[in-house]
């Protein structure tokens, strides 16, 4: 059962990318996944549930290793080394769930609409506890205001979805390795870019 979930799922993703999201029936989704209306429904409600769950499958994978990352580190630095080199990594992990969702997601009913702001501000606020901490423990620049330290992090990184590709010349952990030297430079303290100078870039780590 979890494998004709899958499938609705793809389908969905192909169907949506190519047609839209009011351009594909639940006829056209069972078609193309090779299941019937009652395999469909139950596993989703409707289309709108549907595209809740695409959207939801990407933002509970970022909140989900973020919350790991706090629980298995324990220093800020480490921690947001983690939560950056995950919320990278879903653009490659999700590149078609989020592609059709930010394609689609003027669709999305209110009730879902919600749920996703949730786990959004979850992870937002995750982060900028991080940076806060990092702040009060002496690592992070306590000059940058926390909330725009976050917001920027979370905005530059957000904007992989626009220009990432698959058969790019880097590949998706480079690419974090960059964002990660970047981010981390630009608010560790003098003393913390030495103290942890393994974590930035390497020219021999990526080309």
């Amino acid at each position: 059962m979890a494998d004709l979930k899958e499938r609705i799922i793809q389908s969905s993703l192909e169907l949506f990318s190519e047609h839209g999201f009011h351009g594909v029936s639940i006829n056209d989704l069972v078609s193309h996944c090779g299941t019937s209306k009652g395999g469909f429904y139950h596993h989703f409600t409707s289309k709108d549930e549907l595209l809740f769950v695409i959207h939801d499958l990407f933002i509970s994978y970022v909140l989900n290793e973020a919350h790991e990352a706090k629980w298995k580190e324990e220093q800020p630095v480490t921690q947001l080394y983690e939560i950056l080199r995950s919320f990278v990594r879903v653009f490659d992990l999700y590149n078609e769930h989020i592609s059709v969702f930010y394609q689609e997601n003027k669709y999305l009913k209110e009730v879902y609409e919600e749920q996703i702001k949730r786990k959004r501000d979850d992870f937002k606020e995750i982060v900028i506890e991080v940076i806060a901490r990092g702040q009060e423990q002496g690592d992070f620049r306590k000059e940058l205001p926390t909330i725009i330290t976050g917001m920027s992090i979370l905005g530059m990184v957000n904007w992989t979805y626009q220009w990432y590709r698959r058969d790019g010349e880097q590949s998706i952990d480079e690419i974090a390795t960059v964002y990660i030297d970047l981010l981390l430079r630009g608010i560790l303290t003098g003393e913390s870019q030495e103290k942890y100078k393994d974590l930035l870039l390497h020219s021999d780590r990526i080309y």
